[in-house]
């Protein structure tokens, strides 16, 4: 199987999402749908532009998102460059207990200037709503 026709699944909350600033990273990628994380996560927004997953033992919610299926080439070569360097690729756990990739907060981040708790906003588009 070559590389251009295996798939992966991959979670984005934020940016990435459709109508996002990025979304054009996945361009031609197959949107699965909508999607939460088990309730395993904090959420931050990181200078209000744009949000980062921390997984967590105790204290987790559930974070809306979208789940797309991608090539290697796509995730290479069009998201990944496109992420900012707070986040690094990971895999986590979905509502429904199967895996994806993901990006999420880099350790060293989460206490740097900016980063701000979301958590409880209700997913990155409500708390952009919010922010007017």
């Amino acid at each position: 199987m070559s590389e251009q026709s295996q798939t992966l699944r991959m979670f984005v909350n934020g940016q990435a999402m459709s109508g996002g600033s990025i979304n054009f990273a996945l361009e031609g990628a197959k949107f699965l749908g909508p999607v939460k994380t088990a309730p395993r996560y904090r959420f931050y927004s990181v200078r209000d532009e744009f949000p980062g997953l921390w997984p967590v033992e105790q204290g987790g919610q559930s974070i809306p998102g979208e789940l797309y299926e991608v090539t290697y080439a796509q995730l290479r070569e069009s998201l990944l460059p496109n992420e900012p360097g707070e986040l690094e690729l990971s895999v986590i756990e979905l509502e429904d207990g199967s895996g994806s990739l993901s990006m999420k907060m880099r350790a060293e981040e989460i206490d740097a200037d900016g980063v701000v708790e979301i958590t409880d906003q209700g997913g990155w588009l409500k708390y952009l709503a919010r922010k007017g």
